[in-house]
């Protein structure tokens, strides 16, 4: 499309998000921006909250994204829509591009209100047992997006069911766009030598085979479940290690599962970390356990990685894995599963470097970002043309 779209100028495209922490949509805005395109395109990032400092501001600062914070405690807030409008008129928005909850509330409704065109990604696919005020807060954001954004981008196929569902959103509002992740950070990976260099800083010994997992540390992640396999999977196999990355508000909960299950020599805590590919290449395989997820980007980064997965069959995750070809599908919660999965995978060498192989084409094909890109592209200047008229 965009070759029959000529810009006038470059448009000023504005993304608003609720913070710049290390969860998944906000890891995301980093290769999204760095590979959007410049030719039709001027981003800029307007974030609402302060969030684990908004460690990822800096990141997209190193591209040469402006990003601005305009504070929104909360929605009561009554000054946050003319504030917002304020400033969509200050940076000469042409289009608004919202992400999370209060972004996608407050995004909307003051694009609507100054007739500038908005979309909205939805990240995740929430749990229908949430709490008063979480459904409260949810119900509130899908009537914004219903009435007042122009069109919702859904991660995932079975994400795109479920807000259909949940939603009344015209089914021509709701579009998929999977996420794609920046391949560039793992064609010049030296697999050897990371693995020398991550089991020499962990101590763990030189025949180590790790089971990884990357995640932000919430219950819904799961790992409690793949912790509570592994003494099994260690009986089978004493050389198996389990590398856990990423910290948050579960990591106290999981220590002292770890501590129940016996296996404090075998699972390491490894916090944040900003090396995440070569993590990556130093484990054999990887793990989601996930209770509930709409595309974990994640995994087409340890497919970027060549690993094998094993994953909970839920949300989208299933339009990430071939069941046998790059991975394994367990039911969510099935420890049983785990330790099946877990202890033959680590026993067939062969078998993890096929379903890597496998893996790595698999994300090339589907999962990568310039895909993204180019939708989001032709997605922006189909509405910005509509609106000129």
């Amino acid at each position: 499309m965009a070759a029959n779209i000529s810009a006038k100028r470059k448009y000023n495209i504005i993304f608003v998000i609720d913070g710049l922490g290390m969860g998944g949509a906000e890891r995301l805005m980093v290769p999204i921006l760095k590979n959007l395109s410049r030719e039709y395109f001027e981003p800029r990032v307007c974030v609402l909250h302060v969030k684990d400092g908004n460690p990822i501001a800096e990141d997209l600062r190193a591209l040469g994204v402006p990003v601005d914070l305009l504070l929104i405690p909360y929605l009561r807030d009554v000054t946050a829509i003319p504030r917002l409008r304020q400033y969509l008129r200050d940076v000469k928005a042409d289009l608004v591009h919202t992400q999370l909850e209060m972004a996608d509330i407050m995004g909307n409704l003051a694009a609507k209100s100054m007739r500038l065109p908005s979309v909205s990604t939805m990240h995740t696919m929430p749990s229908q047992d949430m709490k008063l005020k979480s459904k409260l807060h949810q119900t509130v954001e899908l009537l914004a997006l219903r009435h007042f954004c122009n069109k919702v981008i859904s991660v995932s196929e079975e994400a795109r069911k479920f807000y259909l569902k949940i939603s009344n959103l015209l089914p021509q509002n709701l579009l998929t766009i999977y996420n794609g992740i920046d391949l560039s950070h793992f064609e010049h990976l030296n697999h050897q030598q990371d693995r020398v260099k991550i089991r020499e800083e962990f101590g763990l010994p030189a025949q180590a085979k790790i089971l990884i997992t990357v995640a932000v540390l919430r219950e819904f992640k799961g790992i409690q479940y793949m912790i509570r396999a592994l003494p099994a999977v260690v009986a089978k196999d004493p050389d198996v290690y389990y590398l856990v990355v990423g910290n948050g508000t579960y990591r106290e909960a999981l220590e002292k599962e770890v501590e129940q299950a016996g296996m404090k020599d075998h699972v390491v805590f490894a916090g944040q970390r900003g090396d995440i590919p070569h993590l990556l290449a130093a484990s054999d395989v990887f793990v989601l356990p996930t209770l509930t997820e709409a595309l974990p980007t994640v995994l087409a980064e340890a497919m970027g990685a060549s690993l094998p997965i094993i994953a909970s069959s839920v949300g989208g995750v299933p339009e990430m894995i071939n069941e046998g070809e790059n991975g394994l599908l367990l039911s969510a919660g099935d420890v049983d599963g785990l330790i099946s999965a877990s202890a033959s995978l680590m026993a067939d060498e062969g078998r993890r470097k096929a379903m890597g192989e496998r893996g790595r084409s698999i994300v090339n094909e589907k999962f990568n970002i310039h895909v993204q890109v180019d939708r989001l592209r032709d997605l922006y200047l189909g509405l910005i043309k509509e609106y000129e008229k």
